[in-house]
């Protein structure tokens, strides 16, 4: 899956997997990872979430990275924020407003300084099995030592349905995030009513993880 797929999803407006609320896992579980005001987030792949307006009411610096300029220009504009824009070279543009920082380019390609916390509720699971593993590691690299990790996966029979979103089961966050402290906090198994089930999957959960380095 390259840069083009997202791209293209965001061009053409298929974004189903933005949610136009806060997130309920986000605001029933952030409490868990036992934050401060000065704690620095990060939102990995964040595309235009108003979950970094939640955030940004919660923390001073709130840090996310996107490949889309579509999706980052139209986050401020949505919240009729006026960002300060700088390009930093290597593909990368800045777009920081308040406690707002996002890196507009490619995740991989970028590097900030060492947060706090993260929340990642649509990262990992946008990336195909091949390149999770150093996704995790690029991720982690990013993490202060003591840093907390607020994770969502989806769990499902993947040869029932192409991702993205991607199945990832409790045996992969295991070996992905090795040598962390890893807590399941959660799990939300899908009734027949879901959207998803309605497509055919036989089953279909939403976890959520606390990892601790």
């Amino acid at each position: 899956m390259d840069a083009e797929f997202w791209h293209s999803r965001w061009a053409e407006n298929r974004i189903g997997f933005h949610l136009s609320d806060i997130n309920p896992v986000l605001t029933k579980f952030w409490p868990t990872l036992n934050t401060t005001r000065s704690d620095t987030v990060l939102v990995p792949m964040c595309g235009k979430s108003v979950d970094l307006a939640w955030l940004a009411e919660k923390h001073d610096n709130v840090v996310g990275i996107e490949l889309s300029d579509i999706a980052v220009r139209a986050f401020f504009s949505e919240h009729f924020y006026t960002p300060m824009v700088t390009s930093i070279g290597n593909g990368q543009t800045l777009y920081e407003f308040d406690e707002i920082t996002i890196h507009c380019g490619d995740f991989f390609a970028t590097r900030v300084e060492p947060v706090d916390v993260v929340y990642d509720r649509a990262a990992l699971i946008a990336m195909p099995e091949n390149m999770r593993k150093m996704y995790t590691e690029h991720l982690l690299s990013m993490v202060k030592a003591g840093g907390r990790i607020l994770l969502v996966t989806l769990d499902y029979p993947q040869p029932e349905m192409d991702g993205p979103p991607f199945s990832v089961t409790k045996n992969e966050v295991e070996q992905l995030f090795a040598g962390c402290k890893i807590t399941h906090l959660d799990r939300d198994d899908a009734d027949e009513s879901h959207p998803r089930r309605q497509r055919g999957l036989s089953r279909f959960a939403e976890e959520v993880w606390l990892i601790e380095l």
